[in-house]
């Protein structure tokens, strides 16, 4: 084993519900004043990427490498959806354990099982006491230390996730440690973004998600102040970041901007500090990132695996980096998949991200779009929903919001908010269809079973290529039109599944 001075070890901050509501992140109304530090050591991605805007989901792309639709871990790990992750699949504290790190986990897990997330020290709770978090996290440090091992260890904050028990909550009544804050804000004090609407139920709701986001931030604090006591703070990497957007209507359960676009702060020892990057990068990235820190290969798999591979790239080596790269020399793209939030919410989509357009290919178009128990019940929906007509949600109507149509296209720097359709418009059909061939194409390089052809998986029909099934070459099926007779057809190859021929 090498020396304490010389080992990696990895802390990966993650909070509940977050999005960019972050200082730094240019909110200045709510108060974060640790991650503003350790932004100021660190870097601050601006244009990071949640695969899907879901608590379990997320957190299994970050854990794992791999999209939902690779992984399994479709929707919410909890007690009446019980949504899991394949048993083949690898995950970042299964490497790391088989390479002799000590690797824990405490506070808010939700990803499962956990002989897939094969953390050593597992210590769940769904606590909202930072101080406690933080003590368990330095004794964890310290276990480490007197093991003489490498470690990894995550923290899941469950703030500032909504007190499902409550219909406006945000944990802020109950006691915890004294060490821990309560901020003092008023309503009028509080920023409402432009996506949501402002009305006083939703100001009233923000009161206590910037108490619930500050004593967040007290957390991280603590837990960098004991990284800094137990001597280990200059051969840590320290990546923070939060698995969604805010707990609001128009942004988690969504991949629009305020679901997936997220904070992602990296303290990498001895880099320059203060940075800003602007270079695109996906959740999946994070892995293979922390696979290349620790000095394993970042195609690394775990003994007898059969884990699919994984597509993301390490971004050590450009963390440092404040310009914009070429593509050529980095991906300046990303992609999204999403399919269940709670079993009852089900309404894949999946997405394309460049750095200027946003393409969306939603699959159960024909649903309503669902709505999560707890945006549905919160009372800032309470508010929009009894506002005089049109109903808005901040730009968006409320009637657009829950019927959607199969594909759309946004220019993000003409329309950051995902308002004007451009998927229709018939100078936009060339992008339109060099988008969708390029997510078509990353759907069978991933063989996501909602890779569609007349609304059918094109994976699942796989078998009856040898049989020559022909199916018409449309994104969803024709009830006025069902036939398969003159209209343009397309074949599964029998040698190679994941192409199709005319």
């Amino acid at each position: 084993m090498t020396s304490l001075s010389s080992e990696k070890n990895i802390l990966l901050l993650i909070a509940d519900d977050l999005g960019k509501y972050v200082e730094c992140y240019g909110c200045p109304s709510i108060k974060t004043p640790h991650l503003d530090r350790l932004a100021f050591q660190g870097v601050r991605f601006t244009s990071a990427f949640a695969s899907t805007a879901s608590c379990s989901g997320s957190r299994s792309t970050i854990y794992t490498g791999l999209h939902t639709h690779e992984n399994g871990q479709y929707g919410l790990r909890m007690h009446r959806t019980h949504f899991q992750t394949f048993e083949h699949i690898d995950s970042l504290p299964k490497l790391l354990r088989e390479r002799g790190y000590l690797t824990g986990i405490i506070g808010k897990i939700h990803v499962g099982p956990l002989n897939v997330y094969d953390w050593e020290v597992v210590e769940e709770s769904e606590t909202r006491d930072v101080a406690w978090v933080a003590d368990r996290g330095e004794s964890f440090v310290q276990q480490a230390r007197s093991e003489r091992k490498p470690w990894y260890l995550t923290v899941g904050f469950v703030d500032p996730h909504r007190d499902v028990t409550t219909r406006g909550g945000f944990g802020n009544q109950k006691n915890y440690d004294k060490r821990v804050p309560l901020l003092d804000v008023r309503p009028e004090a509080v920023e409402i973004p432009s996506w949501l609407s402002d009305l006083p139920e939703t100001r009233k709701e923000f009161v206590e998600y910037y108490q619930a986001i500050h004593r967040m931030d007290a957390g991280v604090g603590m837990i960098l102040d004991a990284l800094e006591r137990q001597g280990m703070a200059e051969n840590t990497l320290v990546i923070f970041t939060s698995d969604n957007g805010p707990p609001f209507v128009n942004s988690k359960t969504t991949l629009y901007e305020a679901g997936m676009n997220l904070p992602l702060i990296v303290r990498r020892p001895g880099l320059q500090p203060g940075l800003e990057n602007p270079n695109m990068v996906s959740f999946i990235d994070i892995l293979p990132t922390c696979l290349e820190w620790t000095g394993t290969d970042t195609t690394a798999r775990a003994q007898n695996s059969s884990s699919p591979p994984r597509l993301g790239r390490s971004f050590l080596s450009i963390v440092g980096e404040t310009t914009l790269l070429d593509a050529s020399k980095w991906q300046q793209h990303i992609f999204g998949s999403h399919t269940f939030h709670e079993l009852q919410n089900y309404w894949p989509t999946r997405v394309l991200r460049t750095r200027k357009y946003k393409y969306h290919r939603n699959l159960a178009w024909r649903l309503d779009f669902p709505f999560a128990a707890d945006l549905y019940a919160s009372l800032t929906f309470e508010g929009i929903r009894n506002t005089d007509g049109p109903v808005m949600i901040g730009g968006r109507q409320l009637k657009d919001y829950i019927f959607r149509p199969a594909e759309e296209l946004y220019d993000l720097d003409e329309d950051p908010q995902e308002l004007h359709n451009l998927a229709t418009e018939p100078q936009h059909r060339d992008l339109l269809l060099e988008l969708r061939t390029k997510l078509e194409d990353w759907q069978r390089q991933t063989k996501d079973l909602w890779w569609n052809r007349d609304g059918v998986s094109l994976t699942m029909l796989a078998r009856y290529a040898k049989d020559g099934l022909a199916i018409p070459d449309r994104l969803d099926f024709d009830v006025e039109n069902p036939s398969t007779r003159g209209v343009r057809l397309v074949q599964l190859d029998p040698e190679d599944h994941s192409r199709v021929k005319s």
